[in-house]
C-alpha cells in the first residue's frame, strides 16, 4: 500500500476543520470562472496529478478577479475525505492579484507566493489518493483578497482560512474527481 496513502489514513482525524473564509463586512463575494486545460469541471482529475501518477499540480486558469484584489490564494481539498472535515492537499496564497493562471507543476517561489502545510503534512501540492476502491471528489478554489496574508510558508489551512476571513472579494471553484 501506498506509504502516502497510509499517511492520509492517519491524518483524517486531523483533516481541516470547516472553516469557510468570508468577505468583509457589507461586500458580495465576486464569481471567478476557474478553469484546467487537463481536466473538465467534474471530469476525472488525470493520473499525473495523483500519487498514482507524477504528482504534479494541474495547470490553472481564472478569469479576472474584481477590482480590488491585492493577492490571490488557492486550495486545493477532498471533501469526501470525512465526514466531518475535508482534507486539504494544496495551500498558495500571497499569488500576484495580476496572474491569471499557474502553470503545471508550479513552483510557488517563482511566483513570490507562500506554500502552506497540507494535511499529510507537507508544504507541497499532494495529488489525489483516495483509498482504493473509493471515487472522491476534489475542490480546487481560487480566492481574490483586498490585502496580501501576513503568514509564513507552513502555515496550516486553518490559520490560512483565518487570515483570509473578512478579506474574500471574489472566488473561483473547479471540481475534478479521481478513483482507483
Amino acid at each position: 500500500m501506498n506509504t502516502r496513502l497510509l499517511l492520509a489514513f492517519g491524518f483524517v482525524a486531523c483533516a481541516t476543520p470547516g472553516l469557510k473564509p468570508g468577505p468583509p463586512p457589507g461586500v458580495a463575494v465576486a464569481s471567478i470562472t476557474l478553469t484546467s486545460k487537463a481536466f473538465s469541471g467534474n471530469g476525472p482529475i488525470p493520473i499525473d496529478y495523483s500519487c498514482d501518477g507524477k504528482d504534479l499540480s494541474p495547470p490553472l486558469t481564472w478569469s479576472s478577479p474584481p477590482e480590488g484584489t491585492k493577492s490571490l490564494a488557492i486550495e486545493m481539498e477532498d471533501p469526501d475525505a470525512s465526514a466531518s472535515s475535508s482534507f486539504t492537499h494544496w495551500l498558495l496564497w500571497n499569488v500576484s492579484a495580476d496572474a491569471r493562471s499557474l502553470a503545471e507543476a508550479v513552483d510557488p517561489a517563482t511566483l513570490g507566493a507562500r506554500i502552506g502545510n497540507n494535511d499529510f503534512p507537507d508544504a507541497r501540492y499532494s495529488g489525489p489518493c483516495p483509498p482504493h476502491g473509493e471515487m472522491h471528489r476534489y475542490v480546487f478554489h481560487v480566492f481574490a483578497l483586498d490585502a496580501p496574508l501576513g503568514l509564513a510558508d507552513g502555515a496550516n489551512r486553518l490559520s490560512v482560512d483565518t487570515a483570509m476571513n473578512g478579506h474574500v472579494i471574489g472566488e473561483g471553484v473547479l471540481v475534478g474527481t479521481f478513483g482507483h
